[in-house]
């Protein structure tokens, strides 16, 4: 787990993709916490080394198959209620899955924003329209689904959706599928959304 504590009323808690606490979990946390927030990362895997990018589809049944969705969720949960009277704002970010993860608890009252990227598997749980404000980023182009579709099938209420230049992964500067530009972008909008939530 990262765990970064500046003593501040907000906390971040970051949901990690499939490949556990990385390098760019470990880069996304500090910048967060150069930003003023106190932040936290779990680590969900439950395994100290995480995963190359070249095991991606070792990284992903293992996600599935030790972790899926409802642990992940319960796992932040539990979290969730631990802090959730020790600050005034709490606020959820997840990389991929964990942009699903966080997706999928956007329905609890006591969460103050959600920012997803690229949560493809978003698609499988469009009914959901979350209590708190949430932003979404999105690639322009995705593998395993239309991203236009998604779009249009989420409801915006509280959700707001912004596509980038680039691929799954652009946000992630140890990624092939990197793009600075974007993922300033993304940054940027990030922080100024959690800031006037």
């Amino acid at each position: 787990m990262i765990q970064i504590l500046n003593k501040t009323d907000n906390l971040v808690i970051v949901i990690h993709e499939i490949y556990g606490i990385n390098q760019h979990m470990e880069s996304f946390c500090k910048r967060l916490s150069d930003q003023g927030f106190d932040v936290i990362c779990p680590n969900l895997l439950e395994r100290e080394q995480p995963f190359d990018y070249s095991e991606e589809k070792i990284a992903y049944r293992n996600f599935m198959e030790n972790m899926g969705f409802i642990d992940a969720v319960h796992k932040i949960k539990n979290i969730l209620l631990t802090f959730k009277n020790k600050y005034k704002k709490i606020y959820l970010i997840g990389f991929s899955i964990g942009a699903t993860v966080a997706w999928l608890c956007s329905e609890e009252d006591y969460l103050d924003g959600i920012v997803g990227y690229y949560g493809s598997r978003i698609r499988n749980y469009k009914e959901i329209v979350p209590l708190c404000p949430t932003i979404l980023f999105f690639p322009q182009e995705e593998q395993s689904f239309d991203v236009d579709e998604l779009i249009s099938n989420i409801n915006k209420r509280n959700t707001e959706i912004h596509k980038f230049y680039g691929e799954h992964g652009f946000s992630d500067p140890y990624s092939r599928n990197y793009n600075a530009k974007s993922a300033q972008d993304a940054f940027n909008e990030m922080l100024k959304f959690i800031r006037i939530q």
